[in-house]
């Protein structure tokens, strides 16, 4: 995202934006000349949250009303880039930076769009403030990445393009890049993420970032990084198949979340792991029925070869513990379970650990970015039972999203913190500051809670 197209370095020319909610909307009226509440009252405006109306002058337009809801919901600020004219606008009135900095990446969110492929209609307001929040920047250059890489198709974002994007990252910011590929998983005891990755043409590979002070506590990001899902040979329908450029959103999220980590230079030592494979069909593809090998020792029968994420992150989860962490956390887009309980906005939370995951439930409402925890309701674990191996992968249409998260938990060493965060990442549809397509969901919460945790 271009911030010289979002906010503007100059306020000479800007036109003051009254931000109002119902509560304040009586008082602000009775401060100003009639005609004013003469001219809305003709429009019928109400203050409501996404609603606007423009304020006439002796040269034309002299300001705009925006109404909002929370003050501290960058969202309730997302219509305004697209509903005002063109041009810069800047608050009426010095607001608490609180609300500043939700001003201000509400209209960063409000004015993304997705140009690789197609220009966008028409340039968005622009936004004057006295003084830009540095870390909102960061936020918001970090969920645009997300946004980004999610909307990309597979053909510009497969495996390798992931490790494209580790590579860069690692050079802004002084971090180390591993990368172990193709066969070499084999020989490296990386063999679940092979077994799902060998049948594509681009090789399937596991992405390690390293970066910061080893004195500093250890955190290690995982993302999925399905670049493409078939489903295997059990091979989803059409409609099913459609947007599945969007599997690797969980490694979207590690990645810009580890570029924030390291842009805000929290004092951590990070460890990112991406394994990245497209489930692809063909000669060499995975089988149901096939019993695979794991680096845990745990070997898995493939029930589901659609339930391919949960294998590629067991062998990364593994290697995860191995380096015992003060915290793990992993980002999927893992089941559609887990959207048909909470619906596409809200992702599903579960942690072995309840203080993380009270800490990211708080972080999620101060930050609007909220996550809802559901249980590892381990009597559940009965539907992963096989009969000619340690574990199944699937088994059971009950209870999709706790099953996977159990198999997950399998391999993440008893003792050791570990979340995991079953996200979306897509908007179906547009909403103010929500475009269609990728979406950033649990980012901003993730943030907060490693910030609050380890200072920042």
């Amino acid at each position: 995202m271009n911030h010289h197209a979002v906010y503007a370095d100059s306020g000479s020319a800007a036109l003051p934006l009254h931000l109002l909610d119902r509560n304040a909307y009586g008082a602000w009226l009775s401060a100003h000349p009639a005609a004013v509440a003469a001219w809305l009252d003709a429009q019928a405006f109400q203050p409501t949250p996404g609603s606007v109306a423009l304020l006439p002058g002796e040269a034309g337009v002299a300001g705009a009303v925006l109404g909002i809801g929370d003050p501290l919901d960058p969202h309730s600020y997302a219509h305004a880039p697209a509903a005002l004219p063109t041009g810069t606008w800047t608050p009426a009135a010095a607001l608490p930076p609180a609300q500043q900095a939700a001003l201000q990446l509400g209209w960063g969110l409000g004015s993304y769009r997705f140009d690789r492929y197609k220009s966008a209609p028409r340039s968005p307001a622009r936004l004057h403030l006295p003084q830009l929040d540095a870390e909102a920047l960061d936020v918001l250059r970090a969920t645009a990445r997300v946004r980004d890489w999610v909307n990309t198709p597979t053909q510009d974002m497969g495996p390798q393009h992931l490790e494209a994007i580790a590579r860069e990252l690692a050079a802004e910011h002084g971090a180390h890049v591993e990368v172990v590929e193709g066969d070499s998983l084999l020989a490296h005891n990386f063999p679940a993420i092979h077994a799902v990755g060998r049948a594509s043409h681009r090789a399937p590979r596991l992405i390690e970032l390293r970066w910061g002070d080893h004195a500093h506590p250890h955190v290690v990001l995982v993302g999925k990084g399905v670049c493409f899902d078939t489903g295997g040979l059990d091979i989803k329908p059409a409609d099913g198949m459609r947007n599945m450029k969007k599997d690797m959103g969980g490694a979207a999220h590690a990645l810009a979340l580890a570029a924030l980590v390291m842009a805000r230079k929290l004092p951590v030592r990070l460890s990112l792991l991406v394994p990245a494979v497209e489930n692809a069909i063909g000669p060499d593809a995975f089988r149901p029925g096939e019993v695979i090998a794991t680096r845990a020792g745990v070997s898995v029968e493939i029930d589901n070869t659609d339930a391919e994420g949960r294998v590629i992150l067991c062998d990364a989860l593994t290697y995860a513990g191995e380096q015992k962490p003060a915290l793990i956390v992993d980002f999927a887009t893992l089941t559609g379970a887990a959207r048909i309980a909470l619906g596409p906005d809200l992702p599903a939370l579960f942690a072995n650990d309840d203080a993380v995951a009270a800490e990211w439930i708080a972080s999620g409402e101060s930050t609007r970015d909220p996550v809802w925890r559901m249980p590892l309701w381990r009597p559940y674990l009965r539907y992963l039972t096989s009969n000619v191996a340690d574990l199944a992968n699937a088994g059971s249409r009950m209870a999709g999203a706790v099953t996977a998260a159990l198999y997950l938990e399998r391999f993440v060493p008893g003792g050791t913190p570990w979340a995991h965060l079953d996200t979306y990442a897509w908007n179906d549809s547009s909403r103010p500051g929500r475009p269609a397509g990728g979406e950033a969901l649990g980012l901003r919460s993730a943030w907060a809670l490693l910030k609050a945790r380890y200072g920042g």
